[in-house]
């Protein structure tokens, strides 16, 4: 069985989740507007760098505190 980690949740319809996978990192990214996207890392900068182009303080609710959490949470998996 695979860890799996809950990075952000907003709604059932808008969250992403990592799955570490041995030495792959899985990134489920669900969203009401385009579906669920899978990215495959195999490693944790690779991810981070990611993570840091993909989302901007629009992409949350709580602006950029959201966006500082959900970079935080990915940085701890």
């Amino acid at each position: 069985m695979f860890a799996k980690h809950t990075v952000y949740k907003h709604d059932h319809y808008n969250m992403l989740t990592v799955e570490v996978q041995g030495k792959t990192l899985v990134v489920r990214e669900i969203s009401d507007q385009w579906g669920e996207t899978c990215h495959k890392f195999v490693s944790r900068p690779e991810m981070m760098d990611w993570a840091t182009k993909r989302f901007t303080p629009e992409d949350f609710p709580d602006g950029e505190d959201g966006l500082r959490a959900a970079l935080e949470k990915l940085k701890s998996i």
